[in-house]
């Protein structure tokens, strides 16, 4: 991260992006109560920031509720269009996802988080939509645990620490030492497979996408509903489609 002298800075824009950033898939719709109790603001500074986005057209607002609406996602778009990773990969997961018949994804590690840049979706087995700019916890998904497995692991578990280790699920492993023994077989197996512990019937298998240089930028997975299968089953049944995927990827990716 660029270090930034404090009189650089504009607190207003940074304090406006929090509130944007306070809107995900679990909370849609805020108050102004809710904004300022996610982003740790005052409900004044809250309020003005929502009705600032709110009059440029960046949220709709009802009275008592603000949602944003589909122009904040010229925040995003250029930025995604800009980069070529979802152009390149695009035509391979629609590939694979009709082959296997199941979801495929892309996704890069931003903090504690991965960010999806592409998909194709085959059928719908998250109760929430997935799509390019899509966020979800990195500690607990198998796209996140092949990139975090990546780094230094010292550098790994500094970045866990400063990351809320929430139970999504009865599954969910929260604690450190855990997460960072699965990281670890993860690095060793090359890579990882999540049962459970994103949402409730949702299993994955994801493989880290390596650049020509082999540096890992990104990662690869696929997503299904649970079955009575066993685990070992499952990754033996999607592992190879998803490592020859990666394979082909790594040839032409800088």
């Amino acid at each position: 991260m660029v270090q930034v002298k404090q009189s650089d800075m504009m607190g207003g824009l940074a304090k406006g992006l929090r509130v944007i950033e306070a809107f995900t898939a679990e909370n849609p719709r805020l108050s102004i109560a809710d904004a300022a109790s996610i982003t740790g603001l005052d409900r004044a500074t809250t309020r003005r920031c929502l009705l600032t986005l709110a009059a440029h057209g960046y949220c709709a607002y009802d009275g008592k509720f603000f949602t944003v609406t589909p122009r904040v996602l010229r925040l995003g778009t250029g930025c995604l269009a800009s980069m070529p990773l979802p152009r390149i990969v695009q035509p391979w997961l629609d590939q694979l996802a009709q082959r296997i018949g199941q979801s495929t994804s892309v996704a890069i590690l931003d903090e504690g988080e991965i960010v999806y840049v592409a998909r194709a979706a085959q059928r719908k087995v998250m109760s929430i939509a997935l799509m390019p700019g899509s966020r979800l916890p990195a500690y607990c998904t198998s796209m996140g645990r092949v990139m975090l497995a990546a780094l230094p692991e010292d550098q790994a578990r500094e970045l866990l620490k400063t990351c809320p280790l929430s139970a999504r699920t009865p599954h969910t492993l929260t604690n450190l030492e855990a997460i960072m023994a699965e990281l670890e077989r993860a690095r060793i197996q090359g890579y990882a497979a999540v049962d459970q512990e994103v949402e409730i019937g949702l299993r994955s298998i994801a493989v880290p996408i390596r650049n020509a240089r082999g540096v890992v930028i990104a990662a690869l997975n696929t997503g299904l509903s649970a079955s009575p299968e066993p685990m070992g089953v499952v990754v033996e049944n999607y592992l190879q489609p998803l490592l020859e995927v990666r394979e082909e990827l790594a040839g032409i990716l800088s």
